[in-house]
């Protein structure tokens, strides 16, 4: 005999769930841009991060990668150990702090970031095609209040 109700009384509203709603939309969105940067590249999500803060802002340490991006410090330390094994980032001693690394991409880890780069923005403005305007500005405004990135 089954304990499973055949009826419930419980109106919690998964499909209408905030966080679920967030999750799928995450990943809806973000699975044709991972196809291209594992596709071309055999990147994984943390590597194209570590790869776009360092093309966005240049040299960096692993410290500064992991408090912009929200990262754990495990998870930086592989992407970088892959990136340099893709001779995509290099690594440089700080001569003031010998257990500090400043890490920049090389020439070949700033034509893929520049190639991710375009990708990525023509991917957000068919994302963001799915809306007017003004929805897709409300939209951005609400996602990073709730990013606490506001």
């Amino acid at each position: 005999m089954s304990h499973v109700q055949s009826e419930k009384n419980d109106d919690f509203d998964l499909q209408n769930f905030l966080p679920f709603l967030l999750n799928q939309a995450s990943e809806r969105a973000s699975l044709e841009f991972q196809s291209v940067y594992k596709g071309r590249y055999g990147m994984l999500r943390t590597e194209w991060r570590v790869l776009f803060h360092l093309g966005l802002f240049g040299e960096m340490t692993a410290k500064d990668i992991g408090e912009r991006a929200k990262m754990h410090k495990t998870k930086i330390s592989r992407a970088v150990a892959k990136l340099e094994q893709r001779r995509y980032l290099k690594r440089t001693r700080d001569e003031a702090d010998r257990r500090a690394e400043w890490l920049a991409l090389t020439p070949a880890g700033q034509t893929v970031y520049r190639d991710l780069r375009n990708v990525a923005a023509n991917y957000d403005a068919r994302l963001s095609s799915l809306f007017n305007e003004e929805e897709a500005a409300l939209l951005r405004h609400m996602l990073q209040r709730l990013a606490g990135l506001d």
